[in-house]
C-alpha cells in the first residue's frame, strides 16, 4: 500500500474515532457537569488522534508536534481551535514538505479546527520577539509527540530569551486595550465569557505573567508564594471553573465556538445549569436573570483579585524601596498608590472606608490602591451596616465624594466594584447586576447609573466640551452641580420592584437627601428629577413641539429655569447612558428645541403661534437673500402654505424648500430634493407633488427597499392640493458617500412617483437577535385629540426594517390621511405617534377593524 492510500485508510478510521470519542466526552459532561474533566478528556482524545495521525504521516525523526495556546495548556473547549506548532530541526526538503502538507490536510479532513504553524527553533524565537501573541502561545507549549530533545531546546532557548518585565508590561497593556474595547465594564448585558473584563482572559493574564516571572504555575502556588491568600486562591479557582462551565455549555448549545452570553442563549444555558424562575415579590425573576447575576458577581470578584494579584506580581518583578509617607492618620502614600497605615485600619476605624475614597479624589497624584489596601477594603465592606449608615461622619464623607472636583466617577465606580456603594445605599445593592429587558439598555441597572453619572461629569470637563457643547455651556452656570449626581444615582434605583420606578424611587431619594442634611430646595430638585426623568424625552419625541399647549403644559411641569436645565442635562445623560445605539443627532435637536422654547415661555415670553410664525419667516427670508433670490421669490409658494407648515418647520427648512420650489409651485412633475441634514447626521428628503391617497405609503415603500431608517416625517398639504412632505432618514452606509446617495434618491424616488406602479406588499422585515429573544406585545391606540379635529394614533412594537411602510399601507387601505408622524426609536423598540383623520375614524366598527389590522401589521 502506498503512502497516499495508507493516509486514506487512516483518515477514515481516525475521523470516525474522533467523532465517537468526542460525543462520549460531551455525553459524560451532560451527566456529571464537571468542566475540568471535559477539558482534560477532550484534550486527551485529540492528543491520541494527533499522535496516530503524526505517525501515519511519516515525518522525519527530527521533528516534533507541539501544542500551544489553550491546547498547549492542556485545555480544549468543545469547538475551540487546536493550536499546533510543527517544530523542525531545519528548513524542510521537498519530501518533508510534501509530508507536512499531507499531515495538515489530514488533520483538517478529520474535522479538527486547527491553527498551525511550521517553524524551526530559530524562526520561533524571531517571531516570539516580534509578536507578544506568539510569545504567549509558546509560554504554554506542550510536547504532543515527536522529537523531545528538539522541544527541550526550544523551551530552553525561549526561557533564556524571555524578558519577564517586558512580558508583564505588554500583557497588562494588552489587557487595558481589551477592557477599553468592552468599555471597562463586566456588566454589559451580553458579556463575552472569555474576553470581557473580569472573565476568563483576565485569569489567564494573571497566570501568564506569573509563569513568565517564574513565580507560579497554579493558583495554589500563588498562595504558597503569599501573593494571594488561600481563601482568595479558592475563590479564583471557583470563578474560573464557573466561567469554564458556562463557556463549555455555550459551545455545546450553539455547536460552534461561541463565547458570548447573548440573549438568545442565556435562558437555555440557565436551564442546563438547573436554574428555575423565582418569585421575588412583585416580579418573577427569569432563569436567565439568575444566571447573569451570578456571572456579574463572579466577574466582580475576579476584577478585584486581578487587581491585587497583578500589583503583587508587579512588585516582585519591579522591586522598589518601600518608601512610604503618611498622608493622614489612616493612610500612607507609596509612589502613586494609597496604602493603609495598619493592617487593621478599617477594623479599628470603619469611617476610614469612605475616607479612603475622599483622599483619592482630593490628591491628584494618587492613581490607585496598594494590594494591601485593596484586599483590606474588599474584606471590610461587611462592616457597613445600619449603624455605619446612620453615623453623621460617614454621611459627610459620602457627600464629600459626590462634591469632589475631580475623581468622583472613579471613586463611585470603585465603590461599586468593591460592594461599598451597595452596602452604603441598600436600595442600590438590589439593582447591582440586575438585567434590563427593555430592548434599549445595553448595561445592567447599576452600570447604567454609573454611565449616567459619568456623562453628567463629562459635561463639566473642558476636554469633553466638544462632545455636547450645549450641555457643557448649561452646566458651567449650574449651581451645586453635585445635586445632579445624586439625582442620577437614584433615577433608576427602583427598577425591578414592580410598579412605576420613577414614583417608587422618589421615596428613596427623599430619604437620602433628608438624612444627609441636604437643603429643602436641593431635596425638592432631586425628588423632582427622579420622578420626571422620563418626561422630557417623551414630550420631545412623542408630542407636537409646534403646539403652544404642549409647551405650556411642559413649562408648568418644570416651573423654572433651574428645574428645566437640570432635567435637560439629566435627560441627555440618561439617553446617552442606555446604549451607544440609542442617541442620535435628531434626538439631540428635539430635546434642545424643547429646552429653548420652554425657556422662553418660562422667561415670560408667551409661546404665541403668530410670534413664532413671524420669527421663522423673517429668519427664512434672511437666509433666502443670501442665495440672491428676488425679494418676492417666496410669495408664490408661501401663499399656498398655512400656519401649521411654518410652525412645524425650522427656518432653515423653510428657506431650503422655498429655494427649491419657488419657481415650481404648479409643477406637473414630482420634485424630490435631498440634502445633508443640518443636524450633521442623516439626510433630509423633501417631496413636492400633487397630492394622492397613497403618497406616504409609496414614499415609505422606497425607503423600505433601501433599508433606510425614517427618523422623522412631516406631512403637509398646500392650499392648492399639493403634498409637501419631508423626511429625515438615516443609514449606517451614508457616511463618506452622501453626494452619490443624494443624487440616487432624487432620481429614483422621482421616477417611482411618476410610474404610479402598484404598491408592493409589505414584508415582515427581519427582527434583530435581541427583539427575537425579548419580543414585546405590540399596542395600538386611536383616540381623538383634545380639539376633536384629528385623531392621535399611537403604536409600540419591536423595531424592524419596513415597519413604517407596513403601518402606512394599512392607513392607505382605510383611506386615513396622515398629517404628522413622530418617530421614536428606543434601541430595538419603536413608539410612534401619528396625527390622522378620515371618515373611517368616525365609525366605531371600522375603527376596531383598523386597530386589528394595524396590530397584525406590527406582529413579528
Amino acid at each position: 500500500m502506498g503512502h497516499a492510500e495508507h493516509l486514506d485508510t487512516v483518515r477514515t478510521t481516525l475521523r470516525q474515532r474522533l467523532k465517537n470519542e468526542r460525543q462520549l466526552v460531551f455525553q459524560a459532561f451532560q451527566e456529571d457537569g464537571m468542566p475540568e474533566k471535559l477539558l482534560r478528556n477532550l484534550r486527551q482524545v485529540v492528543d491520541a488522534v494527533l499522535i496516530d495521525a503524526w505517525q501515519a504521516a511519516g515525518l522525519p525523526a527530527g521533528t516534533a508536534l507541539v501544542g500551544v495556546g489553550g491546547y498547549g495548556r492542556g485545555e480544549l473547549f468543545p469547538y475551540s481551535d487546536v493550536d499546533l506548532l510543527i517544530l523542525l530541526a531545519a528548513p524542510p526538503d521537498a519530501i518533508t514538505q510534501a509530508r507536512l502538507e499531507g499531515l495538515v490536510q489530514l488533520l483538517w479532513d478529520l474535522g479538527l479546527e486547527i491553527g498551525h504553524s511550521i517553524r524551526t527553533v530559530d524562526e520561533c524565537l524571531i517571531e516570539s520577539a516580534a509578536d507578544i501573541t506568539v510569545q504567549t502561545s509558546l509560554l504554554e507549549a506542550r510536547l504532543v509527540t515527536g522529537n523531545e530533545p528538539l522541544f527541550d531546546t526550544l523551551q530552553q532557548r525561549y526561557r533564556e530569551a524571555l524578558d519577564p518585565q517586558a512580558f508583564f508590561r505588554a500583557k497588562t497593556a494588552e489587557m487595558r486595550l481589551r477592557h477599553a474595547k468592552h468599555e471597562y465594564t463586566a456588566f454589559a448585558l451580553e458579556p463575552n465569557v472569555k474576553e470581557s473584563p473580569g472573565a476568563l482572559r483576565d485569569l489567564q493574564v494573571i497566570m501568564w505573567v506569573a509563569k513568565a516571572a517564574g513565580l507560579a504555575d497554579s493558583w495554589g502556588q500563588l498562595a504558597t508564594r503569599e501573593l494571594i491568600t488561600r481563601m482568595e486562591a479558592r475563590q479564583l479557582m471557583e470563578k474560573e471553573s464557573a466561567f469554564k462551565d458556562i463557556r463549555i455549555r455555550l459551545h455545546l448549545h450553539t455547536k460552534r465556538r461561541e463565547d458570548r452570553l447573548v440573549f438568545d442563549v442565556q435562558t437555555a444555558i440557565a436551564n442546563t445549569l438547573g436554574l428555575v424562575a423565582t418569585d421575588d415579590g412583585p416580579n418573577v425573576r427569569r432563569p436567565s436573570e439568575l444566571l447573569m447575576q451570578r456571572y456579574y458577581w463572579a466577574a466582580k470578584t475576579v476584577t478585584q483579585l486581578n487587581t491585587i494579584l497583578l500589583q503583587n506580581i508587579e512588585a516582585q518583578l519591579f522591586p522598589q524601596p518601600a518608601v512610604a509617607f503618611p498622608i493622614s492618620a489612616h493612610f500612607l502614600q507609596m509612589g502613586n498608590l494609597i496604602d493603609i497605615a495598619q493592617d487593621d485600619t478599617f477594623e479599628q476605624t470603619p469611617t476610614a472606608i469612605l475616607e479612603l475614597f475622599v483622599v483619592m479624589t482630593e490628591r491628584h497624584d494618587i492613581k490607585g490602591m496598594t494590594a494591601r489596601a485593596t484586599r483590606a477594603l474588599w474584606h471590610a465592606r461587611t462592616q457597613i451596616d445600619d449603624a455605619y449608615r446612620a453615623d453623621p461622619v460617614n454621611k459627610a464623607l459620602f457627600l464629600r465624594v459626590l462634591q469632589a472636583p475631580r475623581g468622583m466617577v472613579h471613586a463611585l465606580r470603585r465603590m461599586n466594584e468593591f460592594g461599598i456603594l451597595g452596602r452604603y445605599l441598600p436600595a442600590f445593592r438590589k439593582i447591582v447586576g440586575q438585567m434590563q429587558h427593555d430592548l434599549f439598555h445595553a448595561y445592567t441597572v447599576d452600570q447604567h447609573i454609573m454611565m449616567v453619572v459619568r456623562n453628567l461629569r463629562r459635561f463639566t470637563m473642558p476636554e469633553h466640551a466638544h462632545e455636547y457643547p450645549f450641555c457643557s455651556q448649561l452646566i458651567a452656570d449650574f449651581r451645586d452641580r453635585w445635586v445632579l449626581y445624586v439625582a442620577a444615582l437614584f433615577h433608576d434605583i427602583a427598577k425591578g420592584r414592580g410598579g412605576d420606578h420613577s414614583k417608587l424611587g422618589m421615596d428613596d431619594a427623599r430619604q437620602f437627601c433628608s438624612s444627609h442634611g441636604m437643603t429643602e430646595a436641593d431635596t425638592e430638585l432631586v425628588v423632582f428629577l427622579v420622578e420626571q426623568h422620563l418626561t422630557m424625552s417623551q414630550v420631545a419625541q412623542k408630542q407636537d413641539l409646534s403646539d403652544p399647549d404642549v409647551i405650556a403644559a411642559f413649562a408648568a411641569v418644570v416651573k423654572d429655569e433651574r428645574h428645566l436645565t437640570a432635567l435637560y442635562l439629566l435627560t441627555v445623560a440618561d439617553i446617552r447612558g442606555t446604549s451607544p445605539k440609542v442617541w442620535n443627532a435628531w434626538k439631540a435637536k428635539l430635546l434642545e428645541d424643547l429646552y429653548k422654547t420652554t425657556l422662553r415661555v418660562l422667561g415670560g415670553e408667551p409661546h404665541s403661534a403668530d410670534r413664532e410664525l413671524r420669527a421663522r419667516q423673517k429668519e427664512a427670508l434672511a437666509t433666502l437673500r443670501l442665495f440672491g433670490l428676488p425679494v418676492d421669490a417666496h410669495e408664490a409658494l408661501w401663499k399656498q402654505l398655512d400656519v401649521a407648515y411654518f410652525l412645524r418647520h425650522d427656518a432653515s427648512d423653510i428657506a431650503w424648500q422655498t429655494r427649491a420650489l419657488h419657481d415650481k409651485v404648479d409643477s406637473d412633475k414630482p420634485i424630490v430634493r435631498v440634502r445633508l441634514a443640518p443636524i450633521g447626521e442623516g439626510l433630509q428628503v423633501a417631496v413636492y407633488i400633487k397630492d394622492q391617497p397613497d403618497l406616504f405609503a409609496r414614499i415609505c415603500s422606497y425607503f423600505d427597499r433601501k433599508d433606510f431608517s425614517i427618523l422623522d416625517a412631516k406631512i403637509h398639504t398646500t392650499r392648492h392640493g399639493y403634498a409637501l412632505d419631508s423626511f429625515m432618514v438615516a443609514d449606517e452606509h451614508f457616511a463618506g458617500s452622501y453626494r452619490d446617495i443624494i443624487n440616487l434618491i432624487e432620481h429614483e424616488l422621482s421616477a417611482l412617483l411618476v410610474s404610479q406602479e402598484p404598491l408592493p406588499p409589505p414584508c415582515r422585515g427581519r427582527l434583530s437577535r435581541m427583539s427575537r429573544t425579548f419580543p414585546i406585545t405590540p399596542t395600538v391606540e386611536v383616540r381623538p385629540d383634545e380639539r376633536g379635529q384629528f385623531h392621535v394614533l399611537s403604536i409600540a412594537a419591536n423595531d424592524r426594517m419596513g415597519l413604517l411602510y407596513a403601518v402606512s399601507s394599512v392607513l392607505t387601505r382605510y383611506r386615513i390621511n396622515l398629517h404628522t408622524a413622530k418617530i421614536m426609536t428606543l434601541g430595538e423598540r419603536v413608539e410612534d405617534v401619528f396625527l390622522v383623520d378620515g371618515p373611517a375614524l368616525n365609525n366605531p366598527r371600522i375603527q376596531v377593524q383598523l386597530e386589528t389590522d394595524l396590530l397584525d401589521a406590527l406582529k413579528i
